[in-house]
């Protein structure tokens, strides 16, 4: 006598290949990107030569000013630059989006026998690594400048704070680079959103000098506290509330632009 399968147990069958083949397919399209990444290294510039810029340009144009020194200024730089370059870096998975489907490359995914959503997943999981990159680079030039963290474990935490909270914020280029028109249009909003988020979170100078309109877009602007948590945890080690609300804030973002990324990706999948 055969074996027969319930219904129930069907839908759940399919329902389990239908997401293993999901996951697997979104794992060979990140494999994609980074061979992408590799043939064309010209797209690590904005991780590679940023970090290394923005940090001896900032220590050096702004140490004397505000700390009477780059090595006392160091402690409330390099956490700035850190969760500024990781996060600058998330811009660069709309454009690239958005740049695939211009050249029809979207397109082809679409004949082809894979997940649909794979062709999203992958970029934005391979943009980890590019995220990480950009995270230790920053570490090594602070090293080199002087600057030192308390503890190891502060020092990891805070590079995992950075690397998740772009890669959260990276679900709202994403949408960017589905909705918009062109990859220019793209980057130019993406960087009008970024500068403001950059320069009003307390990553570069003290706000207590900011009108007090400008203090309250401080005080809701996600970056403030990404920053926050990591200068605490690189000069005390310890995590403190702005950890708790960063990973909040990161969370809030993912659940609100995931669906609608997800969304209207499909309808043009």
């Amino acid at each position: 006598m055969s074996a027969q399968i319930v219904p129930g147990a069907e839908r759940k069958l399919k329902n389990r290949i239908s997401i293993q083949m999901s996951i697997s397919n979104s794992l060979t399209m990140a494999y994609r990107t980074l061979l992408l990444i590799r043939r064309t290294p010209q797209q690590l510039f904005d991780v590679t030569i940023q970090p290394i810029l923005f940090t001896l340009m900032f220590s050096f144009l702004f140490g004397g000013a505000i700390s009477g020194s780059v090595a006392g200024y160091l402690p409330i730089i390099i956490p700035g630059i850190l969760a500024q370059t990781a996060i600058t870096a998330s811009m660069g998975t709309g454009v690239q989006l958005r740049e695939d489907m211009d050249k029809g490359v979207f397109y082809r995914f679409k004949s082809m026998p894979i997940a649909r959503m794979a062709t999203l997943a992958g970029p934005l999981l391979a943009d980890i690594v590019r995220y990480s990159i950009a995270t230790g680079l920053t570490l090594v030039m602070g090293y080199i400048l002087g600057f030192r963290w308390v503890s190891t474990d502060g020092l990891l935490l805070a590079g995992f704070l950075s690397v998740f909270a772009a890669w959260c914020l990276s679900w709202v280029f994403a949408l960017l680079g589905v909705v918009m028109k062109s990859a220019q249009a793209v980057q130019g909003i993406s960087a009008a959103i970024l500068f403001p988020l950059s320069f009003l979170s307390g990553a570069f100078v003290p706000t207590k000098t900011l009108p007090s309109w400008l203090q309250d877009f401080v005080n809701v602007n996600p970056l403030t506290y990404v920053v926050s948590a990591v200068r605490q945890l690189f000069t005390q080690g310890t995590v403190g509330t702005d950890f708790w609300l960063s990973l909040a804030g990161s969370i809030a973002i993912v659940l609100v632009f995931a669906p609608l990324t997800l969304r209207a990706y499909m309808r043009k999948a």
